[in-house]
Formats: C-alpha cells, sequence, structure tokens
C-alpha cells in the first residue's frame, strides 16, 4: 500500500488526484465522500473519501483475463484525515491483481501501476 501525506488541505487534494486522474486517461468512476454521509446522519468526522478510479476498456480487459478479478476494479484512492494530517493511500495495480496469479493481469497491472504513481504524484508529499 502506497500512502503518502500532503501539506495540502482535503478539498485541494482530492481536486489534484481527479486532475491527475484525467491527465492519465482514466476516469473517476464513483466519488464516495464518507464525511458528507456521515453528515447526514448529523455526525461530524474527518476527511474520508474514496475515489474508484477505472475505465471502459481496462474493464473489459480485466473480464477476459479473469472474470472473477471484477471485484476487483474499479481501483480505489483513499483520501483520509487524522490527526497527523491529510493522507493519500492507494493499492498499485499490481498489488490488486497479484493474487489472481494470471499473467494476462499482471500485465494490465504493470501497464496501469505508472498511471497510478503519476496520479498520486499530482499530490505534493509534505
Amino acid at each position: 500500500m502506497l500512502v503518502k501525506t500532503t501539506s495540502l488541505p482535503a478539498d485541494a487534494t482530492v481536486e489534484a488526484l481527479k486532475a491527475g486522474i484525467e491527465a492519465q486517461g482514466l476516469r473517476v468512476v464513483a466519488h464516495i465522500n464518507g464525511q458528507a454521509n456521515a453528515a447526514k446522519l448529523g455526525i461530524s468526522v474527518p476527511t474520508d473519501q474514496i475515489l474508484e478510479v477505472f475505465r471502459p476498456d481496462f474493464a473489459v480487459r480485466v473480464w477476459k483475463a479473469c472474470k472473477p478479478a471484477g471485484i476487483d476494479i474499479p481501483l480505489r484512492i483513499h483520501v483520509f484525515e487524522d490527526a497527523s494530517g491529510v493522507h493519500v493511500a492507494c493499492r498499485l495495480p499490481t498489488t490488486v491483481f497479484g493474487p489472481w496469479s494470471v499473467p494476462e493481469l499482471d500485465a494490465i497491472g504493470e501497464e496501469l501501476d505508472p498511471k497510478f504513481q503519476a496520479i498520486l504524484d499530482h499530490v505534493p508529499e509534505s
């Protein structure tokens, strides 16, 4: 798991990640905003958001390589805040697909790893 701490505020971190996702030709499939959902219950929590990231052509390739591996897509980037700051966490695609031991999935992971690293590089480390 890659985890980095950033000096950016949480909202700016999410926007920087979205810019990185777009720059890498990927898509935000879903943006799950945990603190906004908690606020609907009247509960205040620190930042906790998940960006689910993928692209349809990669999904089709995953399904062709190993249909059950569809449980692992879209891939996720977690933005969270604690007493030490704002953090970004991500499992690289090779880590996510590795347990399947399917060469075609390994190849997809190797193709996607640099894209996810570039996305994370859009967020400055503190």
